[in-house]
């Protein structure tokens, strides 16, 4: 692509657009697991996600765009993360206190965070402003992302095994997601087991 600002690195910048790919799976994870943990709506954590790929797609049209129009996009995108970050930090907290979570929560979301305010970092150094080379720009992206997925999931399943599933509300019936696990018809069975259709008749 040919770049608009810093031209060090040449007059065109070779565009990888696999690492937007990645984050457009990669980040809502992220947000359905905190929206979970934390126990808020199914609207909410809809809402988070939106947010999510608005960032990805803005940023990734920021980055195939030639001219210094290219800082508008990034500004709409990085506005949806402060969004995102707000609403997983604050709305994501105030759920988790009602699941006896916050602590938790509070951790992993506060290391989603810190991780999400480098990605503008990064961006605004390599694909966006053209500051750093191609390869700098892959080890920046590269050691945020191996810190996001792989270290976030990680402290997901050592801080899990502290947790009550039966305070986090998440039972999930053909009624969808219900606050008290209770006992619904569709899966009782008969103490002899599963009973045949002719048996029944």
């Amino acid at each position: 692509m040919p770049t608009a600002n810093v031209l060090e690195y040449g007059l065109t910048r070779q565009i990888f657009f696999a690492k937007y790919i990645n984050w457009v799976v990669a980040f809502p994870a992220v947000v359905v697991a905190l929206g979970l943990l934390s126990g808020v709506a199914w609207a909410a954590i809809v809402y988070n996600v939106a947010l999510s790929w608005v960032w990805v797609v803005s940023y990734l049209v920021s980055a195939f765009t030639a001219t210094n129009y290219k800082w508008g996009f990034f500004a709409f995108g990085t506005v949806a993360w402060a969004l995102l970050a707000v609403s997983t930090l604050l709305d994501g907290r105030r759920g988790a206190q009602r699941v006896e979570v916050a602590r938790d929560h509070t951790l992993l979301a506060g290391l989603a965070n810190l991780l999400w305010l480098l990605y503008p970092i990064a961006f605004g150094l390599s694909d966006g402003g053209n500051r750093i080379g191609v390869t700098a720009g892959f080890v920046f992206f590269g050691v945020l992302d191996v810190l996001l997925g792989p270290l976030l999931a990680f402290a997901f399943i050592v801080l899990s095994r502290n947790w009550d599933y039966g305070r986090l509300n998440i039972a999930f019936t053909q009624y969808g997601r219900v606050r008290q696990a209770g006992t619904f018809p569709e899966k009782d069975v008969p103490r002899g087991g599963p009973v045949s259709a002719e048996a029944a008749a």
